[in-house]
């Protein structure tokens, strides 16, 4: 059985401690940063879903369907992050 005082245990102790601190470490910036880009996708996604509201109630004026104005806007910019993942 080794004991503590012996110089041959510290090294092997000590690269498991850095090992495992910094897989630590690198997971929790790994897990932080993949919620802001999925925050930022919703957002974007949001946006996007709103554009194309825009775009088709101005071709909905222009193919002289009537509809109210701002409601499929409103509905996309509402839906977002709400969409069912199959």
């Amino acid at each position: 059985m080794y004991k503590l005082t012996k110089p041959k245990i510290y090294l092997p102790l000590a690269n498991l401690v850095a090992v495992g601190g910094s897989t630590f470490y690198l997971r929790s910036h790994l897990v932080h940063n993949h919620t802001e880009a999925e925050a930022r996708m919703d957002e974007l996604e949001g946006t996007l879903r709103g554009h194309i509201g825009l775009i088709e109630e101005a071709l909905d004026r222009l193919e002289g369907k009537g509809g109210e104005r701002g409601k499929k806007t409103e509905e996309l910019y509402s839906k977002r992050g709400k969409d069912e993942k199959k």
